[in-house]
């Protein structure tokens, strides 16, 4: 994840709620791992995390 940080500029970690809009809508979710070179987010409206772009359509929240 650190890799992730260092490459794209974001503030991800384990733990760290994000907002996802490419649906359309705005979702939340939750960072769960990272793996080559994408961060597994579970949504709020997902039993399951999947894997997502750093950078596309996701916030951070603080």
């Amino acid at each position: 994840m650190e890799w992730i940080c260092k490459t794209y500029n974001v503030p991800a970690k384990r733990g760290g709620r994000v907002i996802y809009s490419g649906n359309g809508k705005d979702e939340y979710g939750t960072i769960v791992s990272a793996s080559g070179g994408y961060l597994n987010i579970r949504l709020d409206s997902a039993k399951h995390a999947a894997p997502f772009h750093p950078t596309w359509k996701l916030r951070y929240l603080a």
